[in-house]
């Protein structure tokens, strides 16, 4: 008979001129099941690097957009999801290098937005998300699988690991899983970024699980989702790039005002609209790129 393995993690919460210390026991494979959570950048709705996405059809492509601005990467007549790209551009390159640096869902007449916190060198140590709900900012304590729900109940936010990384869920909708990280030293020389030294970058990482998407549905990611959707980008080649930034802007993170978006907060749900029911599932329990779609591990 095995023994069960546990980890015993102290924190100290201050109230008032008191200060408490907590002990929360966890077993050690909740560590392995959390880092599981944690995006695959080679799994379908992923959005990773500068910025490559993997389509509900499982087509890799890189949409660029461009540094500062905001596109829809999904639009649907009940949500919205938006992206804020930052990054920068070399003398003589041609376009911006880019990063998803924010993310934004409009639900209802609700909004919640997730960022990577702008930070001048990169320490591990720090937590560099931020959160807010209908315009107002809230925090998670920094502590495995803590979290934080809506008043409505229909939105929570679970940290995945003690500090920059986070799973939201909105309920019967989409769940993402998110994960900050710097643009590295390695890549920086890898791609000649040129990153200056005042800035590392930090960016997301993102993989969308998505529930009864419209067959409509729009946006540079969530058009991969309609049933009879082509894929334009460019098969056999390294960087097969979808362009479209015109029909995809919007004029702040928190509007639906591109030239397809869908999105009305009036809806709450989809009508006169046939459903597509999916559950594309944000883990891969082979480690082996592009398999283990659809499987769910836990142990």
């Amino acid at each position: 008979m095995s023994r069960a393995r546990f980890s015993v993690l102290r924190f100290d919460l201050k109230m008032g001129s008191l200060k408490h210390a907590f002990l929360i026991v966890i077993p050690t494979n909740a560590r392995l099941f959390a880092k599981s959570l944690k995006p695959n950048c080679n799994g379908k709705g992923a959005a990773c690097y500068d910025p490559r996405f993997i389509g509900g059809d499982g087509i890799m492509f890189y949409f660029h957009g461009k540094s500062n601005q905001h596109f829809s990467l999904v639009s649907d007549t009940n949500l919205q999801i938006n992206a804020h790209f930052i990054g920068l551009r070399p003398a003589g390159r041609s376009r911006d290098y880019t990063w998803i640096q924010a993310l934004a869902l409009m639900f209802g007449s609700h909004t919640f937005t997730l960022e990577a916190k702008r930070t001048e060198k990169w320490d591990t140590e720090e937590d560099h998300l931020n959160f807010s709900y209908d315009g107002k900012d809230f925090s998670i304590p920094e502590i495995l699988y803590s979290e934080w729900t809506s008043p409505e109940t229909n939105l929570k936010v679970e940290r995945i690991a003690s500090k920059n990384s986070a799973r939201v869920t909105l309920s019967e909708s989409v769940e993402i899983s998110v994960n900050v990280i710097p643009v590295t030293e390695k890549d920086n020389r890898i791609h000649n970024y040129q990153i200056p030294p005042n800035d590392s970058f930090a960016h997301l990482e993102v993989q969308f699980r998505f529930f009864n998407l419209s067959a409509k549905v729009e946006g540079v990611l969530g058009q991969t989702y309609q049933p009879n959707f082509h894929n334009t980008a460019k098969a056999g080649v390294a960087m097969p790039i979808v362009g479209g930034a015109d029909k995809y802007r919007t004029t702040s993170l928190l509007s639906a005002d591109c030239k397809s978006c869908l999105f009305s907060p009036n809806n709450n749900t989809v009508i006169g609209e046939s459903l597509i029911s999916m559950e594309y599932a944000t883990l891969d329990c082979t480690n082996r790129v592009g398999g283990g779609n659809g499987i769910v591990c836990r142990k």
